[in-house]
């Protein structure tokens, strides 16, 4: 692997999903830290004390000035949207975790035409779900249906619209607060089922990804049903995954899979 200690990362944001991933980051010596942060002007938050102390910067000139060889982006979809592309176009990677922004067709053209043009690379992280790879191999042979179904605590669901249309602290059965496509999930629910785009994704789109979310006060962690049938036969995975400690609205395997997705960055063997 070749040694990542050292290397220049900065993030868009500096939220909890971002301040997770400096920690995690600090706990691996073989890791980069995370030395930069784009945050908008008045919400700086205090840099963590110490002598790595994060630099931060309001506008995304002045982070690429800071010359950062990977950018991973922890802020929105707004983000992925209006500063990516200026990053991928100087030349420089990025991570992107708020994969639902690229549910907008355009979004995603823009994102894909300044990776060329800067002759850089856009990645996606797995996020919270498990099985992408299988499904990415299984589309090859054409899927026939794509089922994702999330399953989280009423209070993960808050500052969503199921706020609006359920009293979520009120809730005594499993709910099912929205069924459609991948495409209106990720556009209506953008912090909590950016696992949906994911899925679209690696499969066969956001118009035929079916997508459940229920809100169920039964269970303590986010969980994660992903079903496929195609002309490679079927399968199904379930993932029980703990919340982020700072956020209920994000799995903590969301946060570790962009630590992996650095690791596999600067490794030689992807």
């Amino acid at each position: 692997m070749m040694p990542a200690a050292g290397k220049r990362v900065a993030t868009i944001g500096f939220g909890a999903m971002a301040r997770s991933l400096r920690a995690s980051l600090a706990a691996d010596e073989a890791m980069p830290a995370i030395g930069a942060a784009l945050v908008p002007p008045g919400k700086v938050a205090a840099a963590p004390a110490g002598p790595d102390d994060v630099a931060f910067f309001p506008e995304v000139d002045a982070l690429l000035a800071w010359r950062p060889e990977l950018v991973v982006e922890c802020a929105s979809h707004q983000a992925v949207a209006t500063v990516l592309p200026t990053v991928l176009r100087r030349g420089v990677d990025c991570v992107i975790v708020s994969i639902g922004a690229l549910g907008d067709a355009a979004v995603r053209a823009e994102i894909e035409e300044s990776a060329r043009a800067g002759g850089a690379r856009a990645v996606i992280a797995s996020g919270a779900i498990g099985g992408l790879d299988v499904l990415r191999a299984a589309a090859a042979a054409g899927l026939d249906h794509v089922v994702y179904t999330g399953r989280k605590p009423p209070h993960a669901w808050l500052g969503s619209p199921a706020g609006e249309r359920f009293d979520l602290a009120a809730l005594r059965s499993e709910t099912i607060i929205f069924e459609g496509d991948a495409r209106a999930a990720a556009a209506l629910y953008p912090k909590n089922a950016n696992v949906t785009a994911a899925v679209a994704l690696a499969g066969i789109g956001f118009e035929r990804t079916r997508v459940t979310l229920v809100a169920d006060p039964a269970i303590g962690r986010n969980i994660h049903e992903l079903e496929a049938a195609g002309a490679f036969g079927s399968f199904r995975i379930r993932l029980e995954n703990a919340p982020l400690p700072d956020n209920p609205k994000t799995s903590w395997l969301a946060a570790l899979s962009i630590v992996q997705a650095i690791r596999s960055h600067f490794s030689s063997i992807r």
